[in-house]
């Protein structure tokens, strides 16, 4: 009898320990999204192969996204810096790595963006190469799953090179529902090529590829500009890089001593697009010195109200967000990259 109540004792310990430990370390279907990192954009970027050295830093600012344990999750509740996302509101039907390649392709898109953008505001010569449509995603009745992968970018379909995404998709409406189409794409710097038939897209009710795409492209300037932004994803950091370009291919000193951090999408055309997880940004900002902040201030249009009433844009809420923390650091909203620069050309 004795014997029993210490295995008991034992058992009910090991027990104890297990629902314990799965209460720490256990990963959920849920994901959080955390104030990340505020980061000096002059360690990404090389013009004319030299970092920028001038006093003062412009800092891209990032979100955290980490998968929930239960601990996590009730921890967050009622945190106003923490965000809980379901794993399909956050990444769709992408497994863990299609969402971070996609990621890096929109990096890689706010990149050359940011140096289209630049180049143009400072009247600099800079060319753009079309490399082909990306592939973002492949549809499950896609004849083409298994052998385009997220990532992939294609060049040429039945022989035919298009110079943007809108004439291959024109190409391809164009072609028989029956049809069965070759085509050409790149993988990891090589050549390949894959045949299959056409589909019904539900979207649309058209036939196509069962691909969702985007264009991919390729921007340099004179004097060469390159951004190396390693692990970080996403298309956030686009004016904030477009901002440190701007300064060392115009040499002008727009930080003044000063640490201007910021957010937003940036457009060839240099239009600030909003984000998300702006209020996460603007407390990693903060956390690193910054003075300034540099908010998009996207309109709120009639459409986007009927969408979704409760909408509020980028700059509200990084207003909402600062005054939430105490902080002393200047949210400034901008629409474009002149905007941007003018506020940092007159103020001191």
């Amino acid at each position: 009898m004795k014997f029993n109540k210490t295995r008991n004792k034992i058992f009910g310990g090991i027990f104890l320990f297990i629902i314990v430990l799965a209460f720490f370390t256990f990963p959920t279907n849920y994901y959080l999204e955390v104030p990340g990192s505020a980061e000096s954009t002059s360690q990404y970027v090389k013009v004319d192969g030299k970092h920028d050295k001038k006093k003062g830093d412009f800092l891209l600012t990032t979100v955290g996204i980490m998968q929930g344990t239960p601990f996590s999750l009730l921890r967050s509740i009622g945190d106003d810096f923490e965000t809980i996302y379901p794993r399909e509101e956050l990444m769709g039907n992408e497994t863990d790595q299609q969402y971070m390649q996609v990621q890096q392709y929109y990096m890689k898109s706010a990149t050359n963006n940011a140096i289209q953008a630049a180049y143009s505001a400072a009247d600099k010569p800079f060319t753009k190469k079309y490399l082909g449509v990306y592939v973002m995603d492949i549809l499950g009745n896609s004849d083409f799953k298994g052998k385009l992968k997220v990532g992939d970018t294609i060049s040429s379909i039945n022989g035919y090179k298009f110079k943007n995404s809108n004439q291959f998709i024109k190409y391809v409406r164009k072609q028989n529902k029956n049809a069965t189409v070759k085509i050409v794409f790149s993988r990891n710097g090589k050549n390949k090529s894959a045949s299959g038939k056409l589909v019904k897209l539900a979207s649309t009710k058209r036939y196509g590829l069962g691909i969702t795409l985007t264009d991919n492209t390729e921007s340099k300037g004179t004097p060469p500009t390159k951004i190396n932004a390693g692990d970080i994803g996403g298309p956030s950091a686009g004016l904030m890089f477009t901002l440190q370009v701007y300064s060392q291919i115009t040499n002008k000193n727009l930080k003044k001593d000063r640490i201007v951090a910021g957010t937003g999408t940036i457009s060839p055309d240099g239009t600030v697009g909003p984000i998300g997880g702006i209020e996460k940004k603007v407390y990693a900002a903060s956390s690193e010195g910054a003075t300034i902040f540099f908010a998009p201030d996207d309109p709120v249009t009639k459409e986007i109200k009927k969408y979704d009433p409760n909408y509020v844009n980028n700059y509200h809420l990084a207003k909402r967000a600062a005054k939430k923390i105490d902080t002393k650091m200047k949210i400034v909203p901008v629409k474009s990259l002149n905007e941007a620069i003018k506020y940092l050309e007159k103020t001191k």
